[in-house]
């Protein structure tokens, strides 16, 4: 049966040549971070044919991703700035350079307005110019969503110094999608000893605890309407649900930590109606109806993750599953539309 339902793919990178350049000037400086250095030195250096067809897709917003998407059936891409995007760099090229790269995505989605949308990035190192660059990227270019790859050298947005961020996206009725980061200089020796620094686990490591932080620091108590999206099946967060608001309730009645007070709400019910979970990387159909049970159908949409997986048959798969065909619409197309307001 032909699905009566469109493809959108709602994790799709790209990085721009200049930007490359801008790494490469990290990378040979004094003391790059060193899991930037281990990610983005690797695929930049490297001549395997991974990294060469992941480097080459970054790149392109023409005709190969077209070609890309076509070989897989999906009919539209939501594309960010891939990780780390410009929270490597110092705050005044990171800010310059964000509003580059929105430019350039603005153009790639202004030529293929059917097929591509795109979020825009912000520099949170300066979190008064990333508000502007949120509104700038929403009302003038066109764009829609915001990406921020984690942490920022280190710090996350449960500091609120950075809300200034959350207050502009919820203000232009936009998510922030918290794409993964390798983790911190603080954080990621025990992942290198064992190789798991990277997506294969120390992403979601890190970026499921970047979302913790945000939760348990009261953000959507001040923000009610702000929504955030995590890829990767949340992170593994949703299947963390029961023990998170477990122990939050616990903690909090211990007085333990300063840092833990008090919420409005269960971690669990933010997590239901603040987030959105998109599988990027994990097209996996019991983890996907658990997300759906778990999170709402509204609240679950497909990404592919190109180019760093790249499976052709990867719609024809998840176009079998064994859901109604109402959730299928919802899980492709529907709910993407209203998280990004896609037009």
């Amino acid at each position: 049966m032909t699905p009566n339902y469109a493809h959108i793919a709602t994790e799709e990178a790209f990085a721009p040549t200049d930007m490359l350049r801008i790494y490469r000037e990290i990378l040979a400086g004094p003391n790059p971070d060193p899991g930037f250095a281990s990610l983005m030195g690797f695929y930049i250096s490297s001549q395997s044919e991974r990294a060469r067809f992941i480097m080459e897709g970054l790149q392109d917003l023409d005709q190969r991703r077209l070609q890309h998407m076509d070989e897989s059936g999906i009919d539209r891409a939501v594309i960010a700035l891939t990780a780390p995007g410009v929270q490597i760099m110092d705050a005044a090229t990171a800010v310059s350079f964000a509003r580059t790269a929105n430019d350039e995505l603005s153009a790639a989605v202004r030529k293929h307005p059917t097929r591509f949308s795109g979020m825009v990035a912000v520099a949170p190192q300066n979190p008064a110019e990333a508000a502007k660059e949120i509104e700038r990227g929403i009302t003038q270019l066109g764009l829609t969503g915001v990406i921020i790859n984690s942490h920022t050298h280190g710090e996350y947005l449960s500091d609120p110094k950075f809300w200034e961020i959350f207050e502009a996206a919820e203000a232009h009725d936009t998510p922030i999608y918290l794409h993964p980061n390798t983790p911190p200089a603080n954080m990621i020796q025990p992942f290198f000893e064992c190789g798991l620094d990277g997506a294969i686990f120390g992403f979601g490591v890190e970026t499921g605890m970047h979302a913790l932080r945000i939760i348990t620091a009261g953000v959507f108590d001040r923000f009610p309407k702000l929504q955030m999206v995590l890829g990767h099946m949340g992170e593994a967060l949703p299947f963390w649900a029961y023990r998170l608001d477990y122990m939050h309730a616990a903690t909090v009645r211990s007085q333990r930590y300063e840092s833990m007070k008090p919420l409005k709400k269960k971690p669990s019910d933010y997590l239901r109606e603040n987030f959105y979970i998109t599988t990027s990387g994990m097209a996996h159909e019991p983890a996907i109806k658990f997300t759906q049970e778990m999170m709402g159908v509204d609240r679950v949409m497909y990404a592919a993750d190109y180019p760093y997986q790249h499976t052709v048959d990867e719609i024809s798969r998840l176009d079998g599953m064994s859901i109604s065909m109402d959730d299928k619409k919802r899980f492709f197309q529907t709910n993407a539309e209203t998280a990004f307001r896609l037009k």
